[in-house]
């Protein structure tokens, strides 16, 4: 087993499945204890023995991120438990697609919440843990990785509010680095192509049949464990290498 973040503490949003559980495995591979935070108690509870079972140290944190409370109280909870946070993974997020014309605007509602205030509530409760585990801690930086999308680099039609959020993320994401990276709290973002998780199944079968089982007959679609070596290498880098941006593509994937 590598330590290459022996001693670091790593929460986890939207862990119960997919990237988050698969960057959960890989940090808790790599000497990090990781705190795991999503709605689901019983998958994270899973999750939790699974890495414990390999010798790591996690801890399940169940909560809706999308309420600033309970946002709050999960940040609060890690602290308690571990001391301090050292990296911070917004990887929690809601992807429903179809025309802006005629929508559901419950579904907008829904996307914005997850997607957006989410991990802006995340972030602004975990800050000054990470500014003082850069300033004090034995890493002497700190890691926060924003999964947006590559629906956070180009627009598509049927891909509207979503396409929001994603841009959104990334643009907080630079202001947010330019802000805190002199204090050394290193802040990216990582934009994964298609990715086979749950992300999609949450859309309608029209959707479903219409644009996303077609497009996945195409192409061979990344693994979730593909973006978490992403996450995991933007963490270990030296401190004084920061990756800001981190594209992650299927080959066969152009647009």
């Amino acid at each position: 087993m590598t330590c290459r973040l022996s001693g670091a503490v790593a929460l986890i949003t939207g862990a119960s499945s997919g990237i988050g559980a698969a960057t959960a495995h890989r940090l808790a591979a790599a000497g990090s204890s990781v705190a795991l935070v999503a709605r689901r108690g019983d998958r994270l509870d899973a999750l939790v023995a699974e890495i414990q079972s390999n010798g790591g140290s996690a801890v399940a944190v169940t909560a809706d991120i999308s309420d600033r409370t309970q946002a709050n109280a999960a940040v609060e909870s890690v602290v308690e438990r571990f001391g301090r946070i050292d990296i911070l993974v917004n990887n929690a997020g809601l992807m429903l697609l179809g025309p802006v014309v005629g929508a559901n605007v419950e579904e907008w509602e829904r996307m914005l919440a997850i997607n957006v205030r989410g991990l802006l509530y995340i972030t602004h409760a975990a800050l000054p843990y990470l500014l003082d585990a850069a300033a004090n801690g034995p890493r002497s930086v700190a890691d926060i990785v924003n999964i947006s999308s590559v629906a956070g680099r180009r627009a598509s039609a049927l891909f509207g509010i979503y396409n929001l959020t994603k841009f959104g993320v990334s643009g907080f994401t630079e202001s947010l680095r330019q802000e805190v990276t002199r204090r050394h709290v290193r802040v990216g973002v990582l934009e994964p192509g298609a990715v086979a998780t749950e992300l999609g199944s949450h859309n309608n079968d029209r959707v479903q049949g219409e644009l996303l089982d077609p497009f996945n007959a195409q192409h061979e679609v990344l693994h979730a464990d593909d973006i978490a070596d992403g996450i995991e290498f933007m963490v270990t880098r030296p401190r004084h290498a920061s990756i800001a941006e981190l594209f992650i593509m299927p080959t066969d994937q152009v647009t």
